[in-house]
């Protein structure tokens, strides 16, 4: 195993629990909150290093669904979960099946720690008659909003027809844990989707609640000016949007800045992840994984640039990233990246870009692998995987479960 920095930047334990509380609230209330989710936490991290028995367990490569043969290459690809508030684990996909009927997001369903799955529902296009077929995105309402309540799931999801003509990215709600679904709201409408320069498609929500807004972020081709950028928009309500901000552009129009991820650090910071097409710290045209750091996520196109490249072999992780963060590992925590490779790249000194160490990963490297800290023991770290870009004809969602102090190497009472 390859141990990671020991030496760690203090940081005051769980200010990130300030930006969770709504800045109108009264100070006392503000202070009161911040001291109950200290205690909160700090007593999850001394269970970590105290023999805290955990009902989770760990496990490599447990099948979630294997695609018959008559789907179409890649049969499946881009898997993402959430962990409600009740601890259940819902999980989705891209799904390759024969159309007619339209393509559709399955919702999968653990009750268990993700070691078993079944499927409970189903998201089919209620509105434009084309399926929902590219990039789904999981979120779970933690307050009630926009007259939805606590607990709601919304789905993110590109409709797209199948010829490909077009590019929509529509927003869905369940109200009953993934079994029935509802149309909300379109949210960005792009061109062809085809991953070339001059094409305008928008691709690969993430949705983050900041305040008082929701926060819809995706990579968008529809400047003139930009082979690629990555945008956002905000809703107060989950049926109007707010016009297009630009979070990421740079001046060579063949750059393809895409695919953002966002956690929130120690500190209350939040890390926003990208992969950068024609990057300069790569001589030939490649999809580094860059990332950048700001209080306020929806302010990140005043945040510098930083690069991820491992202090154990020089290793810079390749496109599709996911990032979490984890209280297990220190003052910092400990931010988990994950890349199109199987390695895992891991900072515990709050984003430092000289403390990037790679360590290896029982889950095989995939096109956007998805990362989950289990709420209940965050030093579990769940990995689901679903095969790689076409050409594949041997796709499959799979799910690793592993702990963290074990991956690097910390010591347990």
């Amino acid at each position: 195993m390859v141990i990671g920095p020991s030496s760690v930047t203090p940081l005051e334990p769980t200010t990130w629990v300030k930006q969770r509380v709504a800045s109108r609230r009264d100070r006392r209330v503000v202070a009161a909150a911040v001291m109950m989710l200290r205690s909160a936490l700090i007593a999850a991290v001394g269970a970590l290093t105290c023999g805290f028995a955990s009902a989770l367990e760990t496990f490599e490569r447990n099948l979630i669904f294997q695609p018959p043969d008559n789907y179409t290459d890649p049969r499946v690809l881009y898997p993402r979960t959430v962990q409600l508030g009740d601890g259940r684990l819902l999980g989705t996909w891209e799904n390759y099946s024969p159309e007619p009927p339209l393509v559709w997001f399955p919702i999968y369903e653990s009750l268990d720690g993700g070691l078993t799955w079944e499927e409970v529902g189903q998201v089919h296009d209620q509105v434009n008659n084309w399926g929902l077929r590219y990039q789904p995105f999981l979120y779970e309402l933690r307050e009630d909003f926009a007259g939805f309540p606590a607990g709601t799931v919304l789905l993110a999801g590109n409709s797209i027809p199948t010829d490909l003509s077009e590019t929509q990215i529509d927003l869905y709600a369940s109200q009953d844990k993934g079994r029935t679904w509802e149309f909300l709201s379109h949210v960005a409408r792009g061109g062809r989707a085809i991953p070339n320069n001059e094409e305008t498609p928008v691709w690969e929500p993430f949705i983050l609640i900041f305040e008082d807004d929701l926060i819809l972020y995706y990579a968008d081709q529809r400047s003139a000016e930009h082979g690629q950028e990555i945008s956002h928009q905000t809703t107060k309500d989950l049926k109007n949007w707010s016009s297009v901000v630009t979070d990421v552009s740079y001046p060579t129009y063949t750059d393809r800045p895409g695919m953002p991820f966002i956690t929130q650090l120690a500190n209350g910071d939040y890390m926003y992840t990208f992969e950068w097409g024609g990057a300069p710290i790569i001589p030939t045209y490649a999809f580094p994984i860059y990332y950048r750091i700001a209080k306020d996520p929806r302010k990140f196109a005043d945040a510098p640039d930083m690069y991820i490249n491992s202090t154990n072999g020089g290793v810079f992780p390749i496109n599709s990233p996911n990032v979490v963060w984890s209280p297990v590992g220190g003052c910092n925590g400990t931010i988990v990246v994950s890349s199109n490779s199987a390695p895992l790249f891991i900072n515990r000194r709050g984003g430092d870009p000289s403390a990037w160490v790679a360590y290896d990963s029982p889950e095989a490297g995939a096109y956007t692998r998805n990362l989950r800290i289990m709420e209940e023991d965050p030093d579990y770290l769940l990995i689901m995987g679903a095969g790689v870009l076409p050409p594949s004809t041997t796709n499959k969602v799979t799910v690793s479960m592993l702990k963290l102090t074990e991956l690097l190497g910390l010591k347990q009472a």
